[in-house]
């Protein structure tokens, strides 16, 4: 099983992530600010996570994590 994890307080909500996941999980959460103001990355359907890593490679912060 695939776990993709963000620290979330360490987001800028840049959203580059979202843009290059290409099953499409990943969103701002637009409804809560993190500890730095902005609105942090998440994984929505995370089983569908197919662990391909684009999203933390993206990552200028490097505040995302993909295990297989």
């Amino acid at each position: 099983m695939t776990k993709v994890t963000f620290q979330e307080n360490l987001c800028k909500g840049c959203g580059l992530c979202v843009g290059v996941c290409p099953k499409k999980i990943i969103r701002l959460d637009t409804g809560r600010l993190n500890a730095k103001g902005y609105h942090p990355a998440r994984a929505d359907r995370a089983e569908d996570c197919i662990a391909c890593a684009f999203c933390a490679a993206m990552c200028p912060d490097c505040v995302i994590t993909v295990e297989k």
